[in-house]
């Protein structure tokens, strides 16, 4: 990689950062595309300062993570529609000096599961109501199916529930349910919870799909039992590499290089 005068410069903000596999991601992205742009972490606290300092720089385009997608959305200049229902920004877009604000966790969630299954007309239950959950429930409106929202707060999940449009269940009335597709959309699977599923062993296999957001571990309890009982399995890599095959094309307005891109990341954690 060259750094010249004339580099884009790409981003991620976000606090922690240093731990993503964005940059790696991008950054072979641009080289395979040939293209003179280069992609690295922002450690952000101060949101506004950021904001100012990606404009004044003339940084092209910048992912936005956890905490800040929702504090970023008083500095854009234009949100995308579908982010605004959403309430969240993953993805800035520098137009000639025109913050852009755009969500492409949900393009990345309908198309991991879009590899495997018609979206239109099916039922998805998504597990959790935080801000994962809240995307990939907006997503699955979009292309038309019918998502179900299961969690464990019932504040959020009838809140969800009503934003949507969809019905809400307690976790506990999960057994009773039936759809053609399940996604968690928790954090249950991966560090101190990864020895943990939220769907019991007998369960899962009612379900013909099942996606897990989560990717470390690549291969959860979920998937795992739910692989063992027949189910097809969508691992988490796959929603951050569409994710981010959305972001690369909305900078670049070229189609991204998704193979070199899927094999970076898939590299990490040591699978061909």
């Amino acid at each position: 990689m060259s750094i010249k005068g004339t580099t884009l410069v790409h981003g991620i903000m976000g606090n922690p950062v240093a731990h993503s596999m964005s940059p790696a991601m991008h950054n072979v992205a641009f080289a395979e595309c040939g293209l003179d742009g280069v992609y690295v972490p922002f450690p952000v606290t101060d949101v506004e300062g950021a904001m100012a300092g990606f404009l004044a720089l003339g940084v092209r385009g910048v992912s936005v993570t956890i905490p800040h997608k929702k504090a970023v959305i008083p500095f854009v200049d234009e949100l995308d529609p579908v982010a605004a229902r959403i309430g969240a920004v993953n993805t800035l877009v520098n137009d000639a000096g025109r913050l852009l604000g755009y969500n492409t966790d949900w393009i990345g969630a309908n198309r991991a599961l879009e590899t495997v299954m018609e979206l239109r007309g099916k039922t998805v239950i998504v597990l959790g109501a935080g801000g994962s959950a809240r995307a990939i429930g907006f997503g699955l409106v979009e292309a038309g199916a019918r998502p179900v929202i299961v969690c464990r707060n019932e504040e959020q999940g009838t809140e969800l529930g009503c934003s949507l449009d969809c019905p809400w269940y307690p976790l506990g009335d999960l057994a009773n349910l039936q759809a053609d597709c399940l996604v968690n959309a928790t954090s249950v699977g991966m560090g101190d919870l990864a020895d943990l599923s939220l769907v019991n062993q007998g369960k899962v296999g009612d379900f013909k799909v099942v996606m897990d957001i989560v990717y470390a571990p690549l291969e959860t309890k979920l998937l795992r039992e739910a692989k063992a009982a027949g189910c097809t399995v969508i691992d988490g890599l796959q929603m951050l590499l569409l994710q981010g095959v959305a972001q690369f094309e909305l900078w670049t307005g070229k189609n991204a290089p998704v193979a070199q891109m899927r094999k970076v990341i898939y590299a990490h954690f040591g699978v061909n």
